[in-house]
């Protein structure tokens, strides 16, 4: 791999706590102008990536550049290039938008002319102008969220990472905030590194990249990871009991789920044809599903991503039962 002048280079990065592995060797590439996305569930390793990249963590051991500058080496110039989102609000609730937007841009160095002017661009560009005057707590999660954007990119930035910037939100406002980033990316030629275990959000990204246990499991397109890894699923609901358990013994090498309420079988067009045939009149519903993104992550760990990321109280409570030890 070859560093770029705008892009994101991770080579062979490890981390460990205590004797947690949190990284593992990874290594990819984001290009100039990417929209990229890492997609694992919570302690995959994700959150302590970030940290690294925005100068916050040093790595055990591997090299890390953001826009051709060292993390560790030039931590000062790869900052200057960056733009960070952290997953948990970093606002100062009791300044006005307009106040937290100067400081951002005092804390940069922007001179006070253009310092000014920029404030006004940012608010405008995440629709917030009318709330310039307000205090930040004033604002819904979402707008919160859309402030911090315009935060990140008030000093110029050529990159922009941000860590489960939806998490918490209503599916609304995750849409929504999608759109801004999407927007940002296209309309100013940002390359953008976003996490997220949300599958549904990685759809629309040029790459993916699918961590877990700090490890890259797989990374290309969309498209090409359903082709590669996804597999076509087989949903039924048997009509009793008796049903469930013959549909289980018959087919138990194919079965990769055994809900209350539903059979999942791995399947194919010519076994839907064999199944149906043997037990139709044994299901009362079956949905026969195209490869997604979701089964992609199903065939490459073995499970589903968890719902939710921890809170900031359970990761606190987490490591002081580690003893130091940190998984995110």
């Amino acid at each position: 791999m070859t560093s770029s002048q705008e892009g994101i280079r991770v080579a062979d990065v490890s981390k460990r706590y205590g004797r947690t592995l949190a990284l593992d060797g990874v290594s990819f590439e984001v290009k100039p102008r990417e929209l990229f996305a890492l997609l694992g569930p919570n302690g995959a390793g994700k959150t302590t990536l970030m940290h690294i990249l925005s100068t916050v963590l040093r790595p055990d051991s591997g090299t890390a550049e953001l826009a051709g500058h060292n993390v560790v080496t030039a931590p000062l110039e790869a900052r200057d290039a960056l733009g960070i989102i952290f997953q948990e609000p970093s606002l100062d609730d009791r300044l006005t938008l307009r106040e937290n937007l100067n400081l951002h841009g005092l804390v940069f160095g922007i001179p006070r002319r253009h310092r000014l002017n920029r404030i006004n661009e940012m608010l405008a560009l995440v629709e917030l102008t009318e709330w310039a005057d307000k205090p930040a707590r004033a604002l819904s999660s979402g707008m919160k969220r859309r402030l911090e954007i315009a935060r990140a990119l008030m000093h110029d930035s050529k990159i922009l990472l941000l860590d489960e910037p939806t998490v918490g939100l209503d599916a609304q406002t995750r849409e929504r905030i999608w759109g801004y980033i999407r927007k940002l990316q296209a309309d100013r030629g940002l390359t953008v590194l976003v996490t997220t275990h949300y599958i549904e959000e990685v759809e629309a990204c040029d790459r993916v990249c699918i961590i877990d246990h700090g490890k890259v499991l797989a990374l290309d397109t969309p498209d090409a990871l359903r082709a590669a890894h996804g597999q076509q699923v087989l949903h039924v609901t048997p009509r009793s009991e008796a049903d469930r358990a013959a549909i289980q013994s018959q087919y138990a090498d194919r079965l990769i789920s055994q809900t209350p309420v539903e059979v999942t079988l791995r399947s194919d067009e010519a076994f839907v044809e064999t199944f149906l045939g043997a037990y139709g009149t044994r299901v009362s519903n079956f949905v026969n599903a195209i490869p997604s993104l979701e089964t992609v992550f199903l065939t490459l760990t073995g499970r589903e991503l968890r719902d939710r990321a921890a809170t900031a109280r359970e990761r606190t409570a987490a490591f002081g039962k580690r003893g130091g030890e940190h998984t995110r």
